[in-house]
């Protein structure tokens, strides 16, 4: 079945998710997460994408991105995979692939959408035993926005500014919805919205999508329409 068109809106937000090919681990080291972080900050500024939240896990990355243009959000992802893997490659002495296809991408729009996605993409390493705590692992923003840390990579995003007044009443206010933790359906609203492109928002911000895009906003059953007769699984 060909696969759908993917949706891009300039400065919106846009939940990527970037998975070794087969499974694979994408980082061996530390060294490879920071030199990921690098190119990750290198290509961004470039093509003056935000980077509002991310987390490395071993076989995938998460990230949240606002890219000024369409053309900008695939560029640089297209820059990134190409230059950690060339040299991941070279480091590792392997050839071929690394990634599982292409990148990713859902829009998500809206304060109840967005501060969650960011909750759900940095409380990923607690949900896979990695933690205790989301800002205990050093491959995420959650340092960040918990105010355990500084990280230049990072642009806040308004929604989070609109948390409170100073950076200290942002990161409590962001500490206790973090601590609200995820749900499984919020888990797999996000895992699928992104995985098959599909936006995350208000019903007035799809309703006028769904008309030029209907294709990718309006989700249909997964698997061969059925049949008439007398009288299928979460991603």
């Amino acid at each position: 079945m060909a696969r759908l068109p993917r949706l891009i809106l300039p400065g919106q937000a846009h939940h990527i998710i970037l998975r070794g090919n087969n499974r694979q681990a994408i980082f061996q080291s530390d060294q490879d997460r920071q030199q990921l972080l690098g190119v990750m900050g290198e290509v961004a500024t470039h093509y003056g994408v935000a980077v509002h939240a991310y987390v490395l896990m071993d076989n995938h990355v998460h990230l949240l991105l606002t890219p000024p243009t369409a053309e900008a959000l695939s560029r640089t992802m297209q820059a990134l995979g190409r230059r950690y893997v060339g040299w991941f490659n070279a480091r590792h002495q392997r050839s071929g692939t690394l990634w599982e296809g292409r990148f990713r991408a859902g829009i998500v729009e809206g304060e109840r959408h967005l501060l969650a996605c960011m909750r759900y993409i940095e409380s990923n390493p607690v949900r896979a035993g990695l933690c205790a705590e989301p800002d205990q692992w050093p491959w995420s923003s959650a340092a960040h926005h918990l105010g355990m840390s500084r990280q230049p990579l990072i642009t806040e995003h308004e929604l989070y500014w609109s948390m409170g007044n100073t950076p200290f009443e942002r990161e409590h206010a962001y500490r206790e919805f973090m601590g609200q933790g995820v749900s499984a359906q919020e888990q797999a609203q996000f895992t699928d919205a992104a995985l098959r492109g599909r936006p995350i928002g208000s019903d007035a911000f799809l309703k006028p999508l769904a008309a030029d895009h209907g294709n990718v906003v309006v989700r249909r059953p997964r698997g061969r329409p059925r049949k008439a007769v007398p009288e299928t699984g979460g991603a």
